[in-house]
């Protein structure tokens, strides 16, 4: 029997199949796992997973929501964490890169463009994506109005260093980088050695 079929209960099997495609992501990366594997992992048979998901596809994309919630909801536990505004936004930083050094498969599939193409989220999708972007402007306008500065900027420089922090994490998780250098980086990036 497998890990999660014990999570399995009658009328939640759409919900009992995307856990158990959340778990093969800790093993395998998202090109690896089939609807089969998944049906195994959850406990039913090889057909059950086609009363839920069309395809291999539709089940990812379900994945890969449930990961992004998981995703926002480290970045957002991280941020409440702290009080100064620095601190927030060199914490949200270190949970995003964390969740990519953690779950580097769960972290390829929620920026998969193939099963989540940009500017094209899905409808479970697209309120999260909304969110995490939400809290990113709400940490650097904090940020910029703690240390004085003016907000006509504060779009692009969220975008940059989303830009920059999404590289860290790919670098992390890929091995390039060491996670322990990560820290520094973000302090270095809003001005917080301190800390």
């Amino acid at each position: 029997m497998s890990r999660s079929a014990s999570g399995y209960h009658h009328g939640d099997l759409r919900r009992a199949l995307v856990a158990a495609g959340v778990t093969l992501l800790d093993e395998q990366p998202p090109g690896r796992i089939s609807l089969r594997e998944v049906a195994r992992e959850a406990g039913v048979s090889h057909a059950a997973p086609y009363h839920h998901f069309g395809d291999r596809g539709d089940l990812l994309k379900a994945v890969g929501d449930e990961c992004m919630r998981d995703f926002l909801d480290r970045q957002e536990s991280a941020v409440a964490a702290e009080n100064d505004p620095a601190a927030r936004l060199v914490a949200l930083g270190e949970a995003y890169v964390a969740y990519a050094a953690d779950r580097p498969h769960a972290f390829a599939l929620i920026f998969d463009p193939e099963l989540c193409p940009p500017g094209d989220a899905s409808p479970e999708r697209a309120p999260l994506i909304a969110r995490n972007e939400e809290l990113l402007a709400e940490c650097v306008v904090a940020w910029l109005e703690g240390r004085g500065e003016a907000l006509t900027d504060a779009a692009s420089l969220a975008a940059a260093l989303w830009g920059t922090v999404h590289g860290l994490a790919g670098l992390v998780s890929e091995g390039h980088l060491a996670r322990d250098q990560v820290m520094p980086a973000l302090q270095a990036l809003v001005g917080d050695r301190g800390r």
